[in-house]
């Protein structure tokens, strides 16, 4: 008879086996039917909800798709970061970018090479399906899972399984509109905006048994709404079918016939609160009574960077970073200073990489593959901020991780701080961008680099091309997203500016209040101009918010009254950032909505 350990293999092996079988099917029916609309034999329409499903995004480029990968609960291996530095290298033009959801996803990437760089993500563990569309998407969870000093307990293995869970099931192939996870489990943090999420879980530990607070309802989007409480406390052995009742009431009740008004906080707004608690209640009760979605006991090797075999982490040096010698290098001590975070783990550290805007060259994955296999715990961690983490650094090496982060581009100091701007590419590449967002973030970070003030440097600013919020402007504290209007007939670049978003005093979610709307090219000064009254104007220790409620929406209109409608005009305003040419708004249709 077979031990339990073996029992345990041989369902491993079985698992793995049959999932692996799944995926190349799977690929290969894409191949059969990207063929057959390239043939001309199926409709754009009838492919594109296939296509979507795959997590395979049109651009407003013809001919060229975007390529979507989960990341479940934010981890990656170290073979699955170099695999990603390769399909960047051989089908992304050198470059992949960080979302908002910890993905990485590929621009550029014609139809026909599509099922290739599927097969090499499914080799490591990685998968497009239902990256995109209708579905349940990449389940996103604390960076610092596993790690932080505050920690109540590790989220990362009920992220995986949920994720898993609701992975190719007919419940969640074809909701009324995305559905979106979010776990934490720091105390007194929320890493992962869990109130724009639809559902949103906080670690929670009562009379010795594990558990979670759950929030529903939230999201961001033209009309965002912070996510309200459903259960104090959720026992962990009943999170899955909690979890399953809440979409199954969302699949029935959400709005099929309007896609602006299909998400769930929006059946919320419709029927009320107390109204939803009570179905999400009934379908829980006939999923304990007739089963449903089980809790998966094992997921396969990779998925949300699960190791059967983890590396073993070595021993981490003593000494904290606070009693550090200064290095005599300002570079090297500002990082230490903004990027390095101790764990709860002695010896150990956890580097915050701040990536510029999310975009990453494959040497730099290819790098950072080589640093967390050779130093750290061999993973690396994407964040809800286009960041990345790396964790268990001996703190004795950090000099040495410096060096090398420094030598991949990626050592710049200021994490988190106002220089870190979150943006969405924009009309870069997606169809429904107004404006190149990722310039505008370029051209703000070299406005806020100028302060030292350290009231103004714990800022944050998040822009998006669009009003679809896929840079989290709402909850920023200076947010932006594109439009366009006309000067003399002519077309022009806008951003409508918000001031005083994100959490206020008592944790709660507030969404940035609208100020006007800016011309792009005069952004940097709209900026300047805000945190130059807030320097001169603030009371100690007012946070910015409160600041801003103080002296009303009106105070910066007026302040900012000129640069709206420009008395004297310069050709760069017909400009976008980052163009020569004249701006022309050009829109296609949105996927996003889809």
């Amino acid at each position: 008879m077979a031990t339990g350990t073996q029992e345990t293999l041989l369902q491993r092996e079985t698992l793995e086996n049959q999932y692996a079988k799944t995926v190349r099917e799977e690929i290969e029916a894409f191949r059969v039917q990207a063929n057959s609309f390239v043939a001309g034999e199926i409709t754009e329409a009838a492919f594109r909800p296939f296509r979507l499903k795959h997590g395979i995004y049109g651009q407003r480029q013809t001919g060229v798709q975007m390529v979507r990968c989960k990341i479940p609960s934010g981890l990656l291996t170290a073979n699955q970061v170099d695999q990603l530095a390769r399909i960047a290298d051989e089908f992304g033009g050198g470059r992949g970018h960080l979302t908002t959801r910890q993905n990485i996803q590929y621009h550029f990437v014609p139809l026909a090479r599509v099922p290739d760089l599927m097969h090499l993500l499914a080799d490591v563990g990685l998968t497009n399906r239902e990256a995109c569309y209708n579905t349940v998407r990449n389940v996103t969870t604390c960076a610092w899972a596993g790690i932080a000093q505050d920690e109540v307990f590790d989220v990362r293995p009920y992220a995986q399984r949920i994720a898993y869970a609701f992975l190719r099931q007919d419940l969640t192939g074809n909701l009324p509109r995305k559905f979106k996870f979010a776990l934490d489990g720091c105390r007194h943090r929320d890493c992962v905006l869990g109130a724009i999420n639809d559902v949103g879980l906080r670690a929670q530990i009562r009379d010795g048994r594990r558990g979670f607070r759950m929030i529903i309802g939230g999201g961001l989007g033209p009309l965002p709404r912070e996510a309200q409480l459903f259960d104090e406390f959720i026992p962990e052995e009943d999170l899955i079918h909690w979890c399953e009742a809440i979409i199954r009431v969302f699949n029935q009740y959400g709005n099929r016939q309007d896609r602006n008004l299909a998400r769930m906080k929006f059946v919320i707004r419709t029927h009320g609160m107390e109204w939803m608690k009570e179905q999400i209640t009934k379908a829980y009760q006939e999923i304990r009574q007739n089963g449903g979605i089980a809790w998966p006991q094992i997921v396969p090797e990779g998925f949300g960077g699960y190791e059967s075999q983890p590396q073993p982490l070595g021993n981490g040096a003593l000494l904290p970073v606070v009693d550090q010698p200064a290095s005599g290098d300002p570079a090297y001590d500002a990082w230490l200073e903004s990027n390095v975070v101790e764990q709860k783990q002695p010896g150990y550290a956890a580097v915050t990489l701040m990536v510029d805007q999310g975009n990453l060259t494959g040497d730099q994955l290819r790098g950072l593959a080589k640093i967390t296999r050779g130093t750290g715990d061999g993973l690396l961690r994407t964040a809800v901020n286009q960041n990345l983490v790396l964790a268990f650094l001996p703190l004795g090496r950090l000099p040495q991780v410096y060096a090398a982060l420094r030598a991949l581009g990626l050592a710049s100091s200021g994490a988190d701080r106002i220089e870190d701007v979150v943006t969405c590419p924009g009309a870069y590449t997606c169809n429904l961008g107004i404006t190149k967002t990722m310039n505008l973030g370029a051209a703000l970070q070299q406005t806020v680099r100028q302060y030292d003030d350290p009231q103004v440097r714990r800022l944050t600013i998040k822009a998006s091309g669009c009003p679809n919020a896929c840079g989290h402007h709402w909850i920023a504290d200076l947010g932006f997203y594109g439009n366009a209007r006309k000067i003399d007939g002519r077309e022009v670049p806008y951003y409508q500016m918000l001031l005083g978003g994100g959490y206020d005093e008592t944790g709660i979610m507030r969404f940035g209040l609208a100020v006007q709307s800016i011309p792009a090219r005069l952004g940097p000064e709209a900026v300047r101009r805000v945190l130059d009254h807030f320097q001169a104007n603030r009371l100690p220790g007012e946070r910015f918010r409160d600041y801003v409620l103080r002296f009303k929406i009106e105070t910066f209109r007026a302040l900012t009254a000129d640069l709206a409608k420009p008395a004297e005009l310069f050709p760069e305003i017909y400009q976008d950032w980052g163009d020569t040419e004249g701006y022309s708004l050009k829109l296609g249709r949105g996927e996003c909505a889809v």
